[in-house]
């Protein structure tokens, strides 16, 4: 599974909308929409900040470590 997929797949999981997130994030919610259709990738602060909002790692979130 690559970080589109894994990225959705969490946020899912939450129960979060795009727009949620990118409230959560001070993000557009076009901005989540291209990462999870791999038009863009965040940066290292987004990151953090999504990992830290479903409990993961970077790692984890990012390479899929553990799948």
């Amino acid at each position: 599974m690559n970080f589109t997929a894994r990225l959705k797949r969490f946020r899912k999981s939450e129960h979060i909308t795009q727009a949620d997130l990118a409230d959560m994030l001070g993000v557009s919610t076009s901005t989540v929409g291209t990462w999870e259709i791999g038009r863009s990738k965040p940066n290292v602060v987004m990151l953090k900040k999504m990992a830290d909002l479903f409990n993961v790692s970077i790692e984890e979130l990012y390479f899929g470590e553990g799948e």
